[in-house]
């Protein structure tokens, strides 16, 4: 479904990303590890197109993604939902959703079915959808991003981080519901700082370290891993 080769990519004159080859198959849940500043939210931000690529090709479901602007990928089936959620808090959480379903505005009764699918993986949201998003916990907030992630109707979504500030009851609630997401049929592109929760649910994995990738595989194989284990798993 999505394939980066020879990725290289960064900001003003330096490069964060270097020669970057990843995969992400349909169907599955696909894993980013990596410390802080070792380029996954660049590489995320490449794929759906607020960053230029310098070098490489990004091919997404047949077609090629560089050049094209970031609207016209999220029509294409992939949406972004990145780190630190971005919601617009006064507005109520369902006027949320709602915009981002944006480019499948003229379609409203697919609107209304991906409305209703969201609300029926978090039904706390239903609860507060007259509520100003800004009013919600840090969980629920990020529950609200990633359903306007989903009111795209994407074939891939991009999770940059989803649990970083949540407690870990909140944090395992959010992973079972991005390994729903993932048995609903959409395959997902998660990069998370929980790495053996993330592995878990996740089928390949993929490690950066200083924008490069280091180690991939299955994600059981991941797991048992010492490199992986002693790096990212603290053990």
């Amino acid at each position: 479904m999505l394939t980066v080769q020879g990725l290289s990519a960064g900001y003003d004159t330096a490069d964060v990303l270097h020669s970057v080859d990843i995969t992400a198959r349909s169907g599955e849940l696909t894993v980013i590890l990596g410390a802080n500043g070792s380029g996954k939210t660049t590489l995320f931000r490449t794929i759906s197109g607020l960053v230029r690529p310098r070098e490489g090709d990004i091919e997404f479901d047949g077609r090629r993604l560089p050049g094209l602007p970031a609207d016209r990928i999220v029509k294409a089936g992939l949406a972004h939902c990145p780190e630190g959620r971005h919601l617009f808090a006064k507005m109520p959480v369902e006027k949320n959703l709602v915009l981002g379903g944006y480019v499948r505005r003229r379609d409203r009764a697919r609107l209304r079915e991906l409305l209703e699918q969201v609300y029926e993986l978090f039904p706390m949201l239903h609860e507060k959808r007259q509520q100003p998003a800004g009013t919600l916990s840090g969980g629920q907030q990020q529950m609200v991003a990633i359903g306007r992630a989903l009111m795209s109707d994407p074939a891939l979504l991009i999770l940059d981080e989803p649990s970083m500030g949540l407690a870990p009851l909140v944090t395992e609630q959010v992973l079972e519901a991005v390994a729903q997401i993932n048995r609903n049929g959409i395959a997902v592109l998660l990069a998370e700082q929980n790495a053996q929760a993330a592995l878990r649910i996740a089928h390949r994995g993929f490690v950066l370290a200083e924008g490069r990738v280091v180690l991939s595989g299955d994600a059981a194989d991941l797991l048992r891993d010492p490199t992986v284990r002693e790096a990212y798993l603290g053990v």
